[in-house]
């Protein structure tokens, strides 16, 4: 079998799920690691080779596929530097790009290389969402109305929030939507398709960070469905991990309901009923959001593999990164917005 070579660019706080996702793949050989601080490199490699250079590190493993793991400001650079390596597969981290011309501009380059780029948009590869989706197209819900997710991390308050995991959170000029909210747009996209209009009311709770971490969008979909982001890292919700679902969501429709709680648990509740059955059993892995780095990772490794499209393609994705700036326009008019 011949491995696929992947390396990775960032060490940083996330980096420890994306590398330990590829060492668990037997289809893919980790090539190498590489952060500007070299030490930070060889902490999170695994074991695998590392490098502080990026450019140094492509033009020694020459891997097939180069996985993002950086803040937005830093893809640019290391796209380009991976398509003029020759990289036939780019994964990226979300948010993808400095803003929407940046991001635009990534896919057109990739395209005219013949590069595939990739979107490590992984919360819609979180077990709990994967059941839901079934769930819903296969009519257990009858035709779906309404849905509402409640984000409540808790990890937002004080004079230190955010320092200890990712300090960059803090000086982010746009926070909740831009980091955290660009999930949800997605996560709803899948399961109730593009919306055609958004309505936001966006603040700022804690006064030591930049951006906005607290608000309400409003999204309208086709078949009558409307979905609400409530949002708010300040406040937390009911579980072990709070950062497990990130909170707790209702989806609701005509001959029932679904409901995630935070322990990972999907519970239906037939219209008119009392009592509620469970779908899917409280998760218990103890990383990230119920396994979605490796599911998304070994998602892209069986696409290609079978020379098929994975989810969130960067072209595609585009379209998350037009929501967002609607969303944002919203907020800042106080007006609904169609989407075009």
């Amino acid at each position: 079998m011949t491995l696929l070579r992947v390396a990775c660019v960032g060490a940083g706080y996330f980096s420890q799920f994306h590398i330990d996702g590829w060492q668990r793949i037997p289809q893919v050989s980790l090539v190498g690691v590489c952060d500007l601080d070299i030490v930070k490199a060889r902490q999170a490699s695994q074991g695998a080779p590392a490098f502080d250079d990026l450019q140094s590190m492509l033009a020694e493993t020459k891997p097939d596929l180069l996985d993002i793991v950086l803040p937005p400001s830093g893809h640019r650079a290391a796209v380009d530097n991976a398509i003029n390596a020759g990289c036939k597969t780019i994964i990226c981290q979300k948010p993808f790009g400095a803003d929407l011309q940046d991001a635009r501009a990534m896919v057109s380059a990739s395209e005219h290389a013949g590069v595939q780029l990739i979107i490590h948009e992984n919360f819609r590869f979180q077990p709990w969402y994967r059941a839901i989706k079934q769930s819903i197209d296969g009519g257990l819900i009858g035709d779906v109305l309404q849905a509402t997710f409640r984000l409540r991390p808790g990890d937002g308050q004080g004079e230190d929030a955010y320092l200890s995991r990712q300090p960059y959170f803090r000086e982010m000029p746009r926070f909740l939507i831009h980091e955290t909210g660009v999930h949800f747009v997605d996560v709803f996209r899948y399961l109730f398709g593009d919306p055609t209009h958004v309505f936001a009311d966006l603040r700022q709770v804690n006064p030591v960070i930049a951006g906005e971490d607290a608000g309400f969008v409003i999204f309208t979909h086709k078949r009558g469905v409307r979905a609400v982001l409530d949002a708010n890292r300040n406040l937390d919700h009911a579980a072990d991990n709070t950062r497990r679902t990130m909170g707790e969501a209702l989806i609701e429709g005509t001959d029932g309901a679904l409901s995630l709680t935070g322990d990972g648990a999907v519970h239906f509740r037939k219209f008119g009923a009392f009592q509620e059955d469970m779908l899917l059993e409280p998760n218990t892995f103890d990383g990230f959001g119920g396994d979605c780095t490796f599911a998304l990772q070994h998602h892209v490794v069986m696409a290609l593999e079978a020379d098929r499209q994975p989810e969130n393609g960067a072209q595609t994705y585009l379209r998350v990164l037009e929501i967002e700036a609607a969303i944002y326009a919203s907020a800042e008019s106080g007006c609904r917005v169609a989407l075009a």
